[in-house]
């Protein structure tokens, strides 16, 4: 009964927003005297690929769908991303492990510029770096000078003697970054960007092994570290928080703030 219902919900779903198309929105010519509103079902059964009686059963709530056949109808629909996932979830697929990250808004960015004294980072899932601010750079090898596919925070900490000379304290820093990746890996078991950091790791540091096979997983804790900065002189005190941003992005931003004295 259930598998029903969401048959005859997925159904509507499809028809409601086919009836908010025009022909011009999906590249068609229009003509004068149309009886239907919206698309055809016969122009959406084109777009996508199928008969024009099987779409008409899959509205109907008659057919159960393939996966790839629901993303055909999807674009044909113009679904957005938020229609597109939820038009999956009552055909009874979860959301594509893999499919690519949205981007991250710009008003954090902003927030990263509205820090001038305290160094942050926004990382993505997998802990790439997506976006800082200038205090980071002038404390941190600036990110600009890293190749793009290198720049991933957790294989800079474990890898690269610039940013450890800069957190001379890396190890109980890195280890917490990895079990919070391991948290998000665990929910995204086919997500491609997270298999590939974890062979990256594997790698790169090859006597960590001990590290890459632990399961523990847990978020990232504040705490307060000895920040060198351009990896010179004494250790200063920061404290260094990693802030959570809402789903469905999934980024992250580390923050470094000078201790009071």
């Amino acid at each position: 009964m259930e598998t029903t219902a969401l048959r005859h919900e997925l159904g509507g779903f499809l028809r409601a927003h086919r009836e908010l198309l025009s022909p011009a929105d999906v590249g068609l010519p229009s003509t004068a005297r149309r009886r239907t509103k919206g698309l055809r079902r016969e122009e959406v059964a084109a777009l996508s690929g199928v008969s024009v009686a099987w779409y008409t059963w899959l509205e109907q709530g008659r057919v159960d769908t393939s996966r790839q056949v629901l993303d055909a109808v999807a674009r044909a629909l113009r679904l957005d991303a938020d229609a597109h996932r939820h038009a999956l979830a009552l055909a009874g697929f979860a959301p594509a492990a893999d499919e690519p990250s949205a981007p991250y808004d710009p008003n954090l960015r902003a927030m990263l510029d509205s820090w001038p004294d305290s160094p942050a980072l926004l990382l993505g899932p997998a802990l790439d770096i997506l976006a800082w601010n200038r205090a980071y750079a002038a404390v941190w090898p600036d990110p600009a000078d890293i190749p793009a596919d290198r720049r991933n925070l957790l294989l800079l900490l474990v890898g690269d003697a610039r940013h450890q000379r800069v957190l001379p304290d890396w190890e109980p820093v890195a280890m917490d970054l990895h079990r919070h990746f391991r948290t998000r890996a665990d929910r995204r078991p086919g997500a491609e960007d997270l298999r590939r950091l974890t062979g990256r790791l594997d790698s790169a540091r090859p006597d960590l092994t001990a590290w890459w096979a632990c399961r523990s997983v847990g978020d990232f804790a504040p705490r307060t570290v000895g920040i060198a900065p351009g990896g010179d002189g004494t250790p200063r005190a920061y404290g260094m928080t990693l802030l959570l941003t809402p789903q469905p992005q999934d980024t992250a931003v580390l923050v470094l703030t000078p201790a009071r004295h």
